[in-house]
């Protein structure tokens, strides 16, 4: 498409005119438009156009002098935007329509609701509860820029100049002011430094709390809601109640119980305060949703380049037909994805880098979601939608997770008794994945579990399984492509607890791994090289027990563990609500034997109890329970529906 034309436009504007500016609605969608086509000095002959359609081109950005003061509605859907501060030329602007646009943030959304102040709708969406976390965001950023002032000011000496000073003011405030979630750094710090220019130019005197324009008043839309009557689905216990508008629990820290490993000034209890209690996955929105049953969660790790292992405070939840993506800090749902029909089972979190048409590259957070029906999704989570589809099994997928080498390599595991290694592949100009499969690893019963192993994760991948606990062969120099489980592992000499379930598997380090299920009452820590060393050409071989760890005495199965191996942390929750953390450096760091009895948990962290939250709170059993990598929040969910967040504090 080559410039736009005055012919052009008046034959695709509305209504029927022989002059630019008399049209009040004009449609160039689909037209294969690039940002150069847009042509100001013709568009501003568009006088008293009120409607403009741009969806479905190519535009990285729109021009700044448009000077089209009077648009009320503009569709840019399906383009390639990496901006909206431009979107402010447009004052009167009322419905926005920005989907598709898969280098726009939750941050772009905030800054459209923060500069255009007559803003109804954005993506069909009334825009109001944004507007209110705006200005939520905006009053404790003012504030906090404020106190860096303050404090700024009395450290500066007499004979600074006053000038550099005001600049050395504004970059110290966007580097040191730091205020909610990670994934809305780039609203906060854009609204920082405008914050810190405005106290810069009123010379400290005053600073507006927002430069938001008086807004007519509007519906208040009805929220989701964060936490809403909820009972256990256990007999005898008493309910839960939770009140709708209760979304952050400030408590004195969570009750814990159990005695250090070792010494008794080897350890020390970690101080964990409640945060947040959510109800987010139910069906509507609906607080008395008793029955939708949540599966697995998964932090999303820190891809900045120099921050492997940083703490990440985004964590994906999933069950019934929802994934959700919540900012642990604050307690709000940034990203909310619905399948209807579908009942999610896993998520996974990779990271890929994407080229633009321009050649611009970005880096992309993706979350694999499956579940029920066999298909894995592939969700852009910044931009809020989904970008490919994988129909990977017939039968429902138990779980999935990526490898640790290769961002753009999944394993899925099915009811079929199949694990299948795909290729998701780098998205293409149109944001399509296409899929390809490497590998079909055959089972003789259900992978529950599946953990590539940490020191070779691109030779063996170990999955625990109904039927126990196995090991592959996944190098793909090899010719096969259909292949047999290769080790089966046994955690005793008898055979007692051959063949027993598996539903608990995680490496701590590079070599010792956390597996549960293979016997009532305990973890096992057993050791990766030591046991492969041992293997020989059996098809089956006994682990090599490091140590034995208490957990529950419960017969109920499908308590997943987790582990921090940047902390040495196992952690585990029960059929009672309670969570069983250990920190087992000192047992992995010790000379055989084993113990010979199981090692008591560092601590086991209760259900907050009614006076801690100032609320009724039933008894109610954690099924997932996963930690940062710094354990600095820890997520758990409930058979009530509940997602549960914990900090930690430091001492």
């Amino acid at each position: 498409m080559g410039p736009l034309s005055a012919r052009l436009l008046i034959q695709r504007g509305r209504p029927k005119c022989d002059r630019l500016g008399k049209i009040r609605s004009l449609d160039l969608s689909g037209m294969n438009l690039l940002s150069e086509h847009l042509d100001p000095k013709l568009l501003s002959r568009l006088k008293q156009l009120q409607e403009l359609d741009l969806s479905n081109n190519q535009l990285e950005t729109l021009p700044a002098n448009l000077g089209l003061s009077h648009l009320r509605i503009l569709r840019c859907a399906n383009n390639q935007l990496g901006d909206v501060t431009v979107l402010c030329q447009f004052p009167q602007l009322e419905e926005l329509s920005l989907e598709g646009n898969p280098f726009l943030t939750v941050s772009d959304n905030l800054k459209v609701s923060f500069l255009l102040p007559k803003l109804r709708k954005v993506n069909g969406k009334d825009a109001s509860s944004t507007c209110s976390q705006v200005e939520n965001l905006n009053r404790e950023l003012t504030s906090r820029v404020t106190a860096h002032w303050e404090k700024f000011m009395a450290a500066l000496s007499p004979e600074e100049e006053a000038e550099n000073a005001q600049a050395d003011f504004v970059r110290s405030a966007v580097r040191d002011v730091r205020y909610g979630p990670e994934s809305l750094s780039d609203f906060t710090q854009w609204r920082v430094r405008m914050i810190s220019e405005e106290l810069v130019a009123s010379a400290g005197t005053q600073v507006h709390e927002a430069n938001i324009s008086e807004r007519p008043p509007k519906a208040t839309a009805i929220q989701e809601p964060r936490a809403g009557p909820v009972a256990s689905k256990r007999p005898g216990d008493g309910p839960v109640n939770l009140s709708p508008n209760k979304r952050v629990c400030s408590s004195p820290l969570a009750q814990v119980e159990g005695s250090p490993v070792g010494s008794a000034s080897s350890q020390t209890a970690l101080q964990l305060e409640p945060l947040h209690f959510l109800q987010c996955h139910s069906k509507n929105n609906s607080p008395r949703d008793l029955e939708t049953q949540l599966w697995a969660c998964a932090f999303e790790p820190a891809w900045d380049e120099g921050q492997a292992g940083a703490t990440s405070q985004t964590v994906a939840t999933c069950g019934g037909e929802a994934v959700c993506v919540i900012d642990c800090q604050t307690g709000i749902v940034l990203h909310k994805y619905k399948a209807p029909s579908e009942e999610f089972f896993s998520v996974a979190w990779t990271a890929l880098t994407v080229v633009t048409q321009a050649g611009h590259k970005k880096r992309w957070s993706v979350l694999a979601a499956a579940g029920l029906r066999g298909l894995v999704r592939l969700l852009h989570v910044r931009a809020g939608f989904c970008c490919g589809l994988i129909r990977a099994h017939k039968k429902a997928i138990a779980t999935l997770c990526f490898s640790p080498t290769h961002e753009t390599h999944l394993f899925t595991a099915s009811y079929d008794k199949r694990i299948i290694l795909w290729d998701i592949g780098v998205p293409n100009h149109d944001y399509e994945f296409q899929a390809s499969q490497l590998l079909t690893l055959d089972t003789t019963s259900i992978a529950l579990r599946l953990c590539p192993v940490a020191s070779c994760p691109d030779a063996y991948l170990l999955a625990g399984c109904e039927g126990g606990c196995r090991c592959w062969d996944v190098r793909l120099d090899q010719p096969q492509k259909r292949r047999v489980c290769e080790v089966e592992f046994v955690f005793s000499e008898g055979s007692e607890a051959t063949g027993r379930r598996v539903d608990g598997l995680a490496f701590v380090n590079e070599d010792v791994v956390a597996s549960k299920g293979s016997s009532l009452g305990t973890i096992c820590l057993w050791s990766w090289s030591q046991t492969w060393q041992g293997r020989g050409s059996q098809s089956t071989v006994a682990v090599v027990v490091l140590a034995r760890l208490q957990w529950s005495p419960t017969e109920l199965a499908y308590f997943s563990l987790s582990t921090c191996p940047g902390e040495g942390m196992v952690l585990c929750g029960d059929e009672e609500g309670n969570v069983w953390i250990y920190d087992v450096r000192p047992l992995v760091a010790q000379r055989p034997p084993p113990p010979a009895t199981p090692q008591a948990p560092t601590q086991i962290l209760k259900w907050p109890q009614p006076r801690a939250l100032g609320q009724t709170v039933s008894r109610t059993m954690v099924n997932t329970v996963v930690a940062d990598p710094t354990f600095t929040y820890l997520t758990a969910l409930t058979d009530s529906n509940i997602v549960a967040i914990w900090r930690r504090n430091q001492p």
